[in-house]
């Protein structure tokens, strides 16, 4: 492998960072994606269409396996998220689930600190692996290209790959802050009516 390649570099880090960072969420992982945007935006280093691709495979194969883990142990998955739970308000959620769940899939994936909470719930409730994958692959596509959108758009704005870069990370930094803000405060909303 040549490491001065940056391509040789970037697509393992673009699928790599991104799968690490949806099992163990410590890795931004749209801040990867659009790091990896602007630099294929601004240099002919890496192709943009392959950075989705990479990305939405990391992100699907991260979403398989943190829905997987506790749904292959669902008795205990489900023991331990409804220990604090009324049964009316697991019964809502099963059907919640049972009516839209590709939707709350989809929903958890593009909302920060969603997917976590959404795929442990589906496992917890049996929600089905057949409606689980596709749901998920959507998801995780959209999510690719939303973020990939932000990368292009700072590349966009100038020619250098650094700048682009840190502006993609900063750009994608801010609107998960925001989005975090915005829920929050609808779920204060929420709690006061």
């Amino acid at each position: 492998m040549n490491w001065t390649d940056p391509a040789a570099v970037g697509y393992p880090a673009v699928f790599g960072g991104v799968l690490l960072g949806s099992i163990v969420p410590v890795v931004p992982t749209g801040a990867v994606v659009g790091a990896a945007a602007a630099v294929a935006t601004t240099t002919g280093h890496l192709s943009l269409p392959l950075v989705v691709v990479l990305a939405t495979l990391g992100a699907y194969a991260g979403d398989v396996v943190t829905f997987g883990i506790p749904r292959l142990g669902s008795e205990a998955a489900f023991r331990w998220i409804s220990r604090r739970q009324p049964a009316e308000r697991l019964e809502q959620a099963r059907e919640q689930f049972a009516r839209r769940g590709w939707q709350l899939v989809v929903l958890g994936r593009l909302i920060p600190a969603g997917r976590i909470p959404v795929l442990l719930a589906a496992a917890a409730l049996g929600y089905p692996w057949r409606r689980l994958l596709p749901a998920a692959f959507g998801a995780c596509l959209l999510w690719a290209i939303a973020y990939a959108v932000l990368g292009i758009l700072s590349g966009g704005l100038f020619d250098s790959p650094l700048v682009a870069t840190l502006l993609a990370t900063v750009l994608v930094l801010l609107v998960t802050v925001l989005a975090n803000l915005i829920a929050r405060w609808r779920r204060k909303t929420k709690e006061r009516v």
